[in-house]
């Protein structure tokens, strides 16, 4: 039974952004039902596999990188909380082209939300990991306190936390019910309904399947990751010796060593084909095999003809600019819909879960760059 004046929320969606909303929407005082048609972290979300990258390196972007900032702090505090590994301090090297225009951006704003970092020209980089063949990189920002999460390990954390905290959870496929009056009315369940006073839509690739108005708007893609592996006992490939890295070249490469132990982690960031991610077919392309490949072999020529050890592919869900949505249903005022995690999300997870759930329950009002406005044209 609610208490007096306690606000009732479904949040659809247990992943990276639905999770920590859930979880941060009972920590404000409100009674919410988590709902999840696989489970958080499953192997069609965007947030399962083993790990992420946290950074703040963002170009120009305040917005993400003090975001990042955020996050970091807040996956450190609920460690604690925990008692549960989930950030690894690798640190974070970022290799730029030929052109360092978004380096310039992003030291300039890495300042301004005082993260470190270190600027290192390519010998000094080659000088301090050899591993790394540093050929056709311009300079590099390396941050010190950054380094990878534990995707799918860290979504069951969430669960488990919201579940210890008081929150209750359903495993069950959620459309959303009709609009009557500027009000959502519930939402469908496979085998019945839920009612709240709010809703929040946080169901990443299928948010375009759920809403008209997304079609368009946020496109699943295929991406594909490749864990190589390294020689028995060498760990110069380990994220102890070498630190996470992203490659912004010509094509947007990055990597995590060591990885969990699973191997040398490689993949492509570059936006891949379209996908469905209920019923797409989860197998790798020979020619994203090759490139990787290639690519490996130049870049850490000791990795040459290194066997490949497992295969994963997942989706992005892209918005249109890549930015993130945070916002009010364009006709229902007691709906929120929140995802385009681009495949930059989940660091962010908890700071956004704070941003929307204030904004559920009206704290706080939402950033203008995280609006629907700027991807929709509201209905007359």
């Amino acid at each position: 039974m609610n208490r007096i004046g306690q606000t009732s929320v479904v949040v659809v969606g247990a992943g990276a952004f639905g999770g920590w909303t859930a979880l941060y929407l009972l920590r404000g005082g409100a009674k919410v039902k988590l709902v999840d048609a696989w489970g958080p972290g499953n192997s069609r979300a965007s947030s399962g596999g083993e790990t992420r990258i946290i950074r703040a390196t963002y170009g120009g972007s305040q917005l993400y990188s003090q975001m990042a900032v955020d996050a970091l702090g807040l996956w450190k505090e609920n460690e604690r909380r925990w008692q549960r590994k989930l950030f690894h301090n690798s640190g974070v090297l970022w290799m730029a082209g030929a052109d360092d225009t978004y380096e310039q951006k992003s030291e300039e704003v890495l300042v301004q939300v005082g993260v470190a970092f270190e600027r290192l020209s390519v010998s000094e980089s080659a000088k301090r990991w050899p591993q790394i063949n540093f050929d056709g990189v311009s300079r590099c920002i390396f941050e010190p306190d950054a380094g990878y999460l534990l995707a799918r390990r860290s979504c069951e954390a969430v669960l488990e936390a919201f579940l210890a905290e008081g929150g209750e959870y359903l495993q069950a496929q959620a459309t959303p019910g009709p609009v009557v009056g500027g009000e959502m009315k519930g939402v469908a369940l496979n085998d019945g309904s839920l009612e709240a006073d709010r809703y929040v839509f946080a169901c990443g690739p299928w948010l375009s399947q759920m809403f008209s108005f997304l079609t368009g708007k946020i496109i699943p893609t295929k991406q594909e990751v490749f864990f190589f592996g390294t020689p028995a006992g060498d760990r110069r490939f380990h994220d102890d010796a070498i630190p996470t890295w992203i490659d912004n070249g010509a094509k947007f490469f990055y990597g995590i060593p060591g990885n969990q132990w699973r191997g040398f982690k490689l993949a492509c960031d570059e936006r891949g084909p379209d996908f469905d991610p209920t019923d797409g077919e989860r197998r790798i392309s020979e020619e994203m095999l090759h490139e990787v490949r290639s690519y490996m072999d130049n870049r850490f020529p000791e990795m040459r003809g290194a066997p490949l050890l497992e295969t994963r592919v997942c989706q992005y869900e892209n918005s249109l600019d890549q930015n993130f949505i945070l916002d009010k249903h364009p006709e229902a005022g007691n709906a929120w819909i929140l995802g385009g995690g681009s495949g930059h999300g989940f660091k962010h997870g908890p700071a956004l879960g704070v941003k929307a759930a204030n904004a559920v329950l009206e704290k706080q009002k939402m950033e203008a760059e995280l609006s629907l406005q700027r991807l929709i044209t509201p209905r007359s």
